[in-house]
């Protein structure tokens, strides 16, 4: 009988992931949409360096509303007279972290609910999968649009006083509470069915015959041999969060104006998005190309750690 010392699983790990690195290196639409990322999230980061004005500055004099792109505002103003590029990059601060902050607390969630269901099976199992079917039972976005309206609600004392300790930021919290309710159960079901094949292998079963307790051989062993898939995961969630999060504020449920956001940049030139194009082109381009990038990235993750890709 021969058996798996951990040299060798280890050597064996790192030639997985060194592989897996190679091929990612030869998608060029990955790496590209990489480079994007990275770009993105430098002038989320410094925007307040970046950006040429301040994003709440008013001005509606001289004629400065809805003023075309020009060598004073490179992309415009809206209808009150803010710079549409300063807005842009401090937008980008919160679509960012409002995709990051979903992805990371649904990613956790559906993990621990898949990695649970998948390794003790029976009655904890089928509790799970069937809290699972009926959460994708329900319409996800009328649900998104309930739950925010709920949230939103100014005659809930508990609310208010939500409101007036975290200010312009509850709505941030708002969202992202909402979007992570309903978004690890996605991630549930594909830990589940990898917990479901890797369970019964022989290092499990060597990690239980010396004595390892269910907690260690779950998050220890288990869990790590299904990352690949949870990053690929989390990588499409961030571009899914981002996008829902554009249209709940475009529907006046998501993040609200002062904070800037994309979505909220859209809702508030839909009455002259024909007079005044600039206006919803560039908000509306950035949700495209960040969400593009990051379900590149994910496709290009995804074919570097499926050994059948031709890549």
């Amino acid at each position: 009988m021969t058996t798996t010392t951990p040299t060798a699983n280890k050597t064996q790990s790192q030639s997985t992931w060194s592989v897996a690195l190679r091929r990612f290196r030869r998608h060029k639409l990955a790496m590209t949409s990489l480079v994007v990322i990275v770009l993105l999230v430098l002038m989320a980061i410094f925007a307040p360096f970046i950006a040429p004005q301040d994003p709440n500055n008013f001005n509606t004099a001289d004629l400065n509303a809805y003023a075309p792109p020009s060598a004073q505002h490179l992309l415009g103003t809206d209808d009150l007279g803010r710079d549409i590029l300063s807005r842009i990059i401090y937008g980008s601060r919160v679509s960012l972290l409002v995709g990051f902050a979903v992805a990371l607390i649904s990613i956790t969630i559906g993990t621990v609910m898949g990695v649970l269901a998948g390794y003790f099976g029976g009655f904890i199992d089928t509790a799970i999968s069937r809290f699972i079917d009926f959460m994708l039972s329900i319409p996800s976005f009328p649900l998104l649009l309930v739950l925010a309206g709920l949230l939103a609600n100014t005659d809930v004392p508990w609310i208010v006083v939500l409101r007036q300790q975290y200010g312009e930021e509850f709505s941030v919290f708002v969202v992202v509470g909402v979007l992570s309710l309903l978004g690890w159960t996605g991630t549930a079901r594909l830990v589940r069915g990898e917990i479901l094949k890797n369970k019964g292998l022989e290092y499990v079963d060597a990690a239980r015959a010396l004595g390892a307790r269910n907690g260690r051989i779950m998050f220890r062993h288990l869990v790590p041999n299904t990352v690949a898939i949870i990053i690929v995961q989390a990588t499409l969630s961030v571009g899914d969060a981002i996008l829902t999060e554009a249209g709940l504020s475009f529907l006046g449920f998501g993040i609200q104006p002062p904070v800037s956001t994309w979505g909220n940049m859209l809702a508030n030139a839909q009455e002259v998005v024909l007079t005044y194009p600039w206006i919803t082109f560039y908000p509306g381009l950035m949700i495209l190309l960040t969400v593009l990038a990051f379900n590149f990235l994910g496709d290009g993750l995804r074919d570097a750690f499926d050994p059948r890709s031709r890549l």
